[in-house]
């Protein structure tokens, strides 16, 4: 494989396979950015892979009063999933548990799309009759009594089929400081691109994984060309002295956005250089097999 080299860092000449996903995006608001953050928390907990959580989501970024319906401050959430069906039913289950329960909360659509997804119209039921439909110019609000005041809560939400799932980079590192340290400063720099998630714990991934096991019934396991424990005994990918590998998966509403994710976490690991950060830069694809996005590294240099 040929191998470029930007301040250092080696850049394997390779791409990232991606697939289409259904998306969405819901404002969460609240009387303080702190309820409001704890809604939006709460909301994507578990909700890191599609293989065993039926969604990923993750927030997209926090908003000023200025930028929210209601004037409070706010945060933005996107949900990803491979079918309408059950994006409509993770959508549903984490506002009913974990937006309708928080104190002082209130939740709006965040993303106009080709079809809607119900949301207040799957609530309104918890106001046991007592519930009241609202409707300002084209927008319709259900006002559900609970015990702290009511929650207001928009009916619809928008749903895109143009979402992209699974961008990704692979940050290999001589240790485990250095190539952590990489990582955060790629996911943080994702972070900061809109209408894109990095759904793993702190946006980063240990436990990278492939399609397929020797055990009947698991549908992924780990990554062993990429594990350095496993040098020695299985086809690997690293170096001698690559000590430590962790990935960032990119969830995007559009495929530009993840492009430019990609483009901003690999701009920040080869500013931080090899010595404090990673030797090198990969991906992950299924040669071409897995989905029809392909996101060439070489394309997204800085």
């Amino acid at each position: 494989m040929r191998v470029l080299t930007v301040r250092g860092v080696e850049i394997d000449d390779t791409f990232a396979e991606a697939f289409d996903m259904r998306a969405t995006a819901v404002v969460v608001t609240a009387d303080s950015p702190r309820w409001a953050r704890q809604a939006a928390v709460t909301m994507t907990g578990f909700a890191t892979s599609v293989i065993g959580c039926g969604c990923e989501a993750g927030i997209d970024r926090e908003l000023a009063p200025k930028q929210t319906p209601d004037r409070r401050p706010g945060a933005r959430v996107l949900l990803f999933a491979v079918s309408t069906s059950e994006l409509q039913k993770q959508l549903a289950a984490r506002v009913a548990q974990c937006v309708l329960t928080s104190a002082g909360s209130a939740c709006y659509a965040g993303v106009e799309g080709e079809e809607t997804l119900r949301l207040g119209n799957a609530l309104r039921y918890f106001g046991d009759g007592w519930q009241i439909s609202k409707r300002f110019g084209a927008k319709h609000f259900w006002r559900i009594p609970v015990m702290d005041g009511e929650f207001v809560c928009e009916a619809t939400t928008g749903l895109t089929k143009k979402a992209v799932g699974g961008g990704n980079l692979l940050i290999i590192g001589r240790t485990t400081e250095t190539t952590r340290a990489a990582a955060e400063a790629a996911a943080a720099a994702i972070a900061k691109v809109p209408d894109v998630i990095a759904p793993f714990p702190g946006g980063i991934v240990r436990s990278g994984s492939k399609v397929g096991s020797k055990y009947k019934g698991a549908h992924a396991s780990t990554n062993d060309a990429y594990c350095p424990t496993l040098r020695g005994a299985v086809k690997t990918s690293l170096e001698a002295d690559a000590g430590s590998v962790l990935e960032i998966v990119i969830d995007g509403l559009t495929s530009d956005a993840v492009a430019a994710a990609m483009r901003a976490g690999i701009a920040a690991i080869v500013k931080l250089g090899p010595k404090r950060g990673a030797m090198r830069i990969s991906a992950g694809n299924y040669c071409g097999k897995l989905g029809p996005h392909q996101y060439h590294l070489r394309d997204l240099l800085p």
